[in-house]
């Protein structure tokens, strides 16, 4: 059951002195949308009715269906677990949206298909991970996170956390150092399965390449303040929207060129002005103009 009251009025452990605050639920990705732009952050999770978003995009698509493959690839018996048996889990998980044309969908499949082939040619079949897809949560004294991690594998008596990236740009040892997502996924997953967890990687599956990040105790603890640092900013502005709604001005638009991808453009004058939307595959094909 929900604690909060309806809109107007705060939540019900607010209506008596002396309750605690309730903590804020969370992901990483909310509360990276809050810190990315504030007006997205409220048509995704405050605005009733919910906005109507724009179309999924290619890159989203092949995303999706390349962690599919990468999940179901560990439920195959031991014998198929091949690199072609990961390219055909592709073509089964293969989601047709947001591309050019059926061809353009055609010539990415197949180049997906390859990348995640030739990633597994470098993954021991029976070397199996701790869990896939695994939903992880926890609670402090001002949030309760959840998440769900890609896979989780269990090395030299640690966890260590893995996240796949398809993007085409390659990852970084700085992407992984400086990730909030990965931090906050070790500090659940060490809690959860009660055993150490500092070492994040990004397994980025287009080029194969794999960079790491093994974080401290201090680091892990900084990255969790700077998560309750942006949850109380969430709570009080998500607070104010209860009381008076979208005539709130902590939601302005934090406009950048990201505005060009948003999926709420069409209901943002700002970002709108920023410059023209990108089409549905640009992403797929490098082309800052499309």
């Amino acid at each position: 059951m929900s604690g909060s009251g309806p809109v107007g009025q705060a939540p019900v452990q607010e209506q008596f002195g002396g309750m605690p605050r309730p903590l804020f639920p969370a992901s990483p990705s909310k509360l990276l949308t809050w810190l990315d732009c504030p007006r997205r952050y409220r048509m995704s999770y405050l605005d009733r009715p919910k906005p109507e978003s724009r179309a999924q995009r290619a890159h989203t698509s092949l995303g999706i269906a390349t962690h599919n493959a990468l999940r179901d690839w560990w439920d195959l018996p031991l014998a198929r677990r091949t690199p072609a048996g990961g390219a055909e889990l592709v073509r089964q998980s293969w989601i047709d949206v947001g591309f050019r044309d059926p061809d353009h969908s055609r010539r990415w499949r197949e180049r997906t298909q390859q990348d995640v082939a030739r990633y597994l040619e470098g993954v021991d079949p029976a070397d199996e991970p701790r869990a896939t897809e695994r939903t992880v949560a926890f609670k402090t004294g001002t949030l309760t996170l959840q998440g769900r991690i890609d896979r989780l594998d269990e090395r030299d008596g640690e966890v260590v956390v893995v996240d796949y990236k398809t993007s085409r740009r390659p990852s970084t040892e700085e992407d992984a150092r400086t990730s909030l997502s990965l931090a906050l996924y070790a500090v659940a997953a060490a809690r959860m399965f009660r055993m150490p967890c500092a070492r994040v990687e990004l397994h980025h599956i287009p080029s194969g390449e794999v960079v790491s990040h093994r974080h401290t105790q201090e680091s892990l603890a900084r990255k969790l303040r700077e998560a309750e640092s942006i949850a109380r900013d969430a709570q009080r502005a998500d607070g104010e929207f209860r009381e008076i709604g979208i005539e709130s001005t902590l939601f302005a638009p934090r406009t950048s060129p990201l505005c060009a991808w948003c999926d709420y453009r069409q209901h943002c004058l700002e970002g709108q002005r920023v410059g023209p939307e990108k089409s549905s595959w640009a992403a797929l094909e490098g082309d800052e103009s499309s």
